[in-house]
């Protein structure tokens, strides 16, 4: 124990200010003077020192010094209260024993000290019977204590730890929140730009075409390039200022326009009632839509594609599928890790099947955050 810190031996939520045990300290030697012999008084005061020697070494350790230090204690808690009526020992010894972290050892110090309190009071009445009488609402003070002190200081430790558990505890969810807050931004902004890159480098390459052939289409291709990119930097404005709200409406007339720039035909089948579908799965839909159809236009080569969505009762389903030069195996890139990701999220899953044919995404999500939303 450290010399700065001596003081946290006494209890501070027993009701008993810091000057009130120090009193309990000094009121011994008051006793052990009483007494009428020089033998008695000697060894009352080894006594006293030996149990605040003990107290002070062993209040704060481990393993079996713990239970020499409390038997030791005990046992002059018996001798100080047989010999010199001093029974206020007993509430160190609660407050030690509160300390205690087995749960059997606590029970057994704590029924000890009880009962060999309680015994020494009984015997040393029998040859003074002055003690009982004059000090009674001391005695059952002492014996109150010595029932609650151990079990108010094993519960105050108890939830202490509990505390710093929960403050722990709370910590990690931080610093998992902010984790995963940086994987939703650095998804959002591969999702957000890079469908506008991909629009960008294809006009780009078509204004590179059109420049000596057709200037005045070139430039209203570069004007498209420009739009877009003022586009795609509004939009990484509003992602960082806000979650806002994606309308797959809205997703799905940016990639016809995206597929129609890059000649592949595609065709659209929607059949799902927007207003009965959550916000949250509507966005991550768009994502998906969004993240999907970039794909095809940077791996596939493909010339068609066809976006499917439909609601039955428990869930909504999207598919998305082209005829590009799929193969067998593939690998999950940052856009298809990212959209597995969002549609975990939801409690949806995907399903991705690729062969010589084309390259096609099963996507379902059920629905049941509006059935919450309802309830």
């Amino acid at each position: 124990m450290k010399v700065k810190d001596w003081y946290h031996i006494f209890p501070s939520n027993t009701g008993l200010s810091l000057y009130i045990w120090i009193i309990f300290c000094v009121l011994p030697f008051y006793f052990i003077f009483r007494a009428t012999s020089l033998s008695e008084i000697i060894t009352g005061i080894v006594t006293t020192l030996i149990f605040f020697a003990v107290y002070w070494l062993t209040f704060n350790s481990k393993g079996a010094l713990v239970y020499i230090g409390v038997s030791i204690q005990i046992i002059i808690n018996i001798i100080m209260t047989i010999l010199f009526s001093y029974v206020y020992f007993a509430l160190f010894i609660a407050i030690y024993i509160g300390n205690i972290r087995s749960k059997a050892g606590f029970i057994t110090m704590y029924v000890l000290l009880l009962v060999t309190t309680v015994l020494a009071i009984v015997y040393a009445s029998f040859f003074n019977y002055m003690i009982l009488l004059t000090h009674l609402p001391f005695l059952i003070m002492t014996i109150l204590g010595i029932i609650l002190i151990p079990l108010n200081k094993r519960s105050r430790i108890k939830q202490d730890e509990l505390e710093n558990q929960l403050e722990d505890a709370n910590q990690r969810i931080a610093e998992l929140a902010i984790k995963e807050e940086r994987h939703r931004i650095a998804r959002d902004l591969h999702d957000t730009l890079g469908q506008r890159l991909s629009m960008i480098g294809l006009k780009s390459d078509l204004s590179r075409k059109l420049i000596d052939k057709n200037p005045e289409q070139a430039k209203q291709e570069l004007q498209d390039i420009q739009d877009t990119a003022r586009h795609a930097l509004k939009e990484v404005r509003e992602m960082i200022s806000d979650m806002k709200r994606v309308s797959f409406t809205e997703e799905l007339k940016h990639t016809q326009l995206i597929l129609d720039t890059a000649d592949i035909e595609h065709t659209e089948t929607i059949e799902a009632d927007f207003k009965n579908i959550p916000v949250l799965i509507e966005n991550v839909l768009s994502m998906c839509l969004k993240e999907s159809v970039t794909n095809i236009l940077k791996h596939s080569n493909a010339t068609e594609c066809m976006i499917i969505l439909t609601e039955s009762e428990k869930d909504i389903f999207l598919k998305i599928s082209d005829n590009g030069t799929g193969t067998a195996s593939f690998n999950y890139g940052n856009g298809l890790q990212g959209m597995k990701e969002r549609l975990q999220f939801v409690n949806g899953d995907s399903h991705i099947h690729s062969s010589d044919r084309g390259f096609e995404v099963n996507m379902t999500v059920p629905k049941v955050l509006r059935q919450i939303e309802e309830g």
